[in-house]
C-alpha cells in the first residue's frame, strides 16, 4: 500500500514495486493521476484522504477483502507549506498540514499494524514513513513541513520499538529525501520571479550539484520493503545527495 501514490515518489515506488513483483493499492487525493499510475502499473487506484480516519477504516477494508493480507505500508502522502512562517502562521494551515504530514502517517502504521498482526506465517510486515531532510534542519519559511517531518522521525522509532518488543515481526523505518525532482518540485520552482536561479539553488543544496530523482528514493523503498532489511527497524535513512553532511562553509 502506498499513500500519495499517484505521483512523484509514490508513483515511482509504484512502479518499482510492481516490477518486484507486488500487488500494489495506491492510496491519494487526486483520482485522475491515481487512476493513470493505476492503469500503467497493474495496481488498484482508492480515493484516500490520510487525515481522514473513515477513509483508513474503507481502505483497510478493500485490502482485507481483496487480498487478505497487507505486508507494505509506505505512509508516503504530505504537502509543503513554503511563506509560512513562526510571523504569518494561521491555524487552519498549522491544522491542515499536521492533519496530512503527521496524523496521516500515525493512523497508517496503526491501522497497518491492526491488518499485518492477522497476516499467517512468521513475517507480518514493513512500514516505511517519508520524512525529510527538515527533520534534521529547519527551513525559515515552511514551520509546519518542518515541525511534522520531524514528528515523522521520532514517531517511526516510537511504532518500531513497540512492535519488537510486543514481539511483531513488523518493521518501521523512515526515509528523509532531501531535494527531489518530481512535479511538485518543477511547480514550486516555477512559480517564484526568478526560476532559473531557484533551480540553481536547489540543485547546489547537494554536493553532486543536482537533485535526486524519484526513482533513486523508490529503490531505497524497496529495500527497506524487502526481506533483505528484516534486522532493519527503527532506523532513518537520509537520501539528500550528502546536502546535510557538507558543513554550511565548506
Amino acid at each position: 500500500m502506498i499513500t500519495g501514490g499517484a505521483s512523484g515518489i509514490g508513483a515511482a515506488t509504484a512502479r518499482r514495486f510492481r516490477q518486484e513483483g507486488a500487488e500494489v493499492v495506491i492510496a491519494d487525493v487526486q483520482r485522475d493521476l491515481g487512476d493513470r499510475v493505476a492503469a500503467e502499473t497493474g495496481s488498484i487506484f482508492q480515493l484516500h484522504d490520510v487525515a481522514l480516519e473513515a477513509h483508513w477504516q474503507n481502505l483497510m477494508a478493500t485490502v482485507e477483502r481483496r487480498y487478505g493480507r497487507l505486508d507494505i505500508m509506505f505512509n508516503n502522502a504530505g504537502v509543503i507549506c513554503g511563506g509560512r512562517n513562526i510571523a504569518n502562521m494561521d491555524m487552519a494551515t498549522w491544522n491542515r498540514v499536521i492533519g496530512i504530514n503527521q496524523t496521516g502517517v500515525m493512523l497508517g502504521c496503526q491501522y497497518a499494524i491492526a491488518l499485518m498482526r492477522k497476516n499467517p506465517g512468521t513475517w507480518s510486515g514493513s512500514i516505511i514513513n517519508t520524512a525529510s531532510s527538515t527533520s534534521y534542519a529547519g527551513l525559515p519559511e515552511d514551520l509546519v513541513y518542518c515541525t511534522t517531518k520531524s514528528a515523522v522521525r521520532i514517531l517511526t522509532k516510537s511504532v518500531a520499538i513497540w512492535c519488537a518488543r510486543n514481539k511483531l515481526q513488523i518493521r518501521c523505518n523512515s526515509i528523509h529525501p532531501g531535494a527531489i525532482k518530481t512535479a511538485i518540485m518543477d511547480e514550486l520552482i516555477a512559480s517564484v520571479p526568478d526560476p532559473a536561479a531557484l533551480l540553481e539553488a536547489v540543485n547546489n543544496m547537494s554536493p553532486f550539484g543536482r537533485m535526486g530523482t524519484p526513482e533513486e528514493v523508490a529503490a531505497l523503498v524497496a529495500f527497506l520493503a524487502s526481506d533483505e532489511a528484516s534486522f532493519i527497524t527503527g532506523s532513518e535513512y537520509l537520501i539528500d545527495g550528502g546536502a546535510l553532511a557538507a558543513h554550511p562553509g565548506a
